[in-house]
């Protein structure tokens, strides 16, 4: 593929390339790239609005994210915030900021994945800003949503005896990211050597092409079920339940035995000597939602194939305790990643 060097188009010659094709699918968008800022009818509805950003080294690792993956996990990591407020994304915003080692090809292909998740989740890029960076690949992300008013869900509602309860399966996330890493090392030791993945496409999908549970949020809507609080697990479920508790101020007991690993996670934690449980509460990256709900709501989530009911709070919010398999009580503890931290220890490590 021919290269074409980025200041060959200038900065708003590749704004104008990367938003050429850019389709508004929400009616609530009056108006979007173009000018200063984008306008939105919001009507009688809440808008609800998060912004992360994602830093080459990291929160990404180029030498196995492809391009068109991390555009896509940069739009559905945004989104399950909005999910986590118990809204529907609607409208995003893209900024990036590019090295002199990125051609335009290059960043055609992060947007390519953009564009993808705008298309899968029905969500309209509106705006942004491109620059150039000395220092890799930066891209941050501003995510939109709607919600009734009296169906908004924050992290600060659960109460005494409520039902924590936690979407998908846990773990798989970081286990595809343990796999990577595994083979990153490998083509430093052998770069003509030739990785078999195979037998890990789940944990490498749930890693890099991670997926926004706007599904389980249209379907606690149509059960008419509203959680107390809400939060999505992006640094781990310890992390997250014990956020729900501060919030709340609430205690929690956290059952081991009720954690959803799937059996091929459960089984590559162990060949990598790592512990199942550890990995489903301090790996991170599921992006999976954890909410409390009434005990008069437990009828609509037993059972469900999504849904698993993991433990309830207390009254102490002191009390914040893993239950073993074997019974033992133990201090629940967030071990998960921290961005800040991580960025200390690869300074250090240049």
């Amino acid at each position: 593929m021919e290269r074409t060097e980025i200041e060959q188009l200038g900065e708003f010659g590749l704004i104008r390339r990367l938003t050429k094709d850019i389709k508004h699918q929400q009616l609530s968008t009056l108006l979007g790239v173009g000018d200063d800022a984008a306008v939105l009818d919001a009507g009688d509805r809440k808008v609800v609005v998060s912004t992360d950003m994602l830093c080459e080294g990291i929160h990404f690792d180029l030498a196995y994210m492809p391009l068109k993956h991390l555009g896509y996990k940069a739009v559905t990591v945004n989104l399950s915030d909005i999910c986590a407020m118990n809204a529907l994304p609607t409208q995003i915003t893209v900024s990036i900021a590019l090295s002199s080692r990125f051609s335009v090809e290059a960043a055609d292909e992060l947007y390519s994945g953009i564009h993808k998740a705008c298309e899968v989740y029905g969500v309209d890029l509106i705006g942004g800003d491109t620059t150039s960076s000395k220092a890799g690949l930066v891209i941050s992300v501003t995510a939109l949503g709607l919600v009734d008013s009296e169906s908004v869900v924050s992290r600060s509602g659960a109460k005494t005896n409520d039902l924590l309860v936690v979407s998908g399966e846990l773990g798989s996330a970081y286990m595809g990211l343990q796999v990577l890493e595994r083979e990153k090392e490998v083509f430093k030791a052998a770069p003509t050597a030739q990785p078999d993945l195979s037998d890990h496409t789940g944990l490498l999908e749930r890693q890099l092409k991670p997926e926004a549970r706007v599904d389980v949020i249209k379907e606690m809507a149509d059960l008419g079920l509203k959680p107390t609080s809400m939060i999505d697990i992006s640094d781990g479920l310890a992390s997250e339940v014990l956020h729900l508790c501060t919030a709340s101020r609430c205690g929690v007991k956290v059952f081991e035995e009720k954690l959803p690993i799937e059996e091929h996670t459960y089984e590559t934690a162990r060949v990598f000597n790592l512990d199942p449980t550890l990995c489903v509460l301090s790996g991170g990256e599921d992006y999976e939602l954890l909410f409390t709900i009434d005990q008069s709501d437990y009828d609509k989530v037993h059972n469900h194939p999504k849904l698993t009911i993991i433990g309830h709070m207390t009254e102490d919010a002191k009390e914040q305790t893993l239950i073993t398999r074997n019974g033992m009580h133990t201090p629940l503890t967030a071990q998960g990643w921290d961005g800040i931290v991580a960025g200390q220890q690869s300074e250090q490590g240049n």
